[in-house]
């Protein structure tokens, strides 16, 4: 049985989704719990454009790739204008065109 390791190779730490898969998908619950923002908030960010919209996945459900929620969180981190967000914003969800 294979034990799953971390980068500094201790057996038995969790791992996140976002480590196990790259292009993980991030449900509202997931986005607030890593954040820190509230459902209310979050929502608010999008319709300034200060965050991306989700991507559909259903008629139902929606989710954000781990990728733009930790390019987000960087540029909040280090401390970005409104401005650089809203650019930002704007990037990731032209970026979504190009996936492969």
């Amino acid at each position: 049985m294979t034990v799953l390791t971390t980068d500094t190779g201790k057996p038995g730490t969790a791992f996140t989704p976002a480590q196990l898969v790259p292009n993980a998908l991030l449900r509202t619950k997931d986005v607030c719990a890593v954040t820190g923002m509230a459902r209310p908030t979050l929502y608010e960010a999008m319709a300034k454009g200060l965050w991306p919209r989700p991507i559909k996945l259903g008629e139902k459900s929606s989710a954000w790739p781990v990728s733009e929620v930790n390019a987000m969180l960087a540029a909040r981190v280090r401390g970005a204008s409104i401005a650089e967000l809203e650019e930002l914003v704007v990037a990731l969800t032209d970026a979504r065109q190009h996936c492969a």
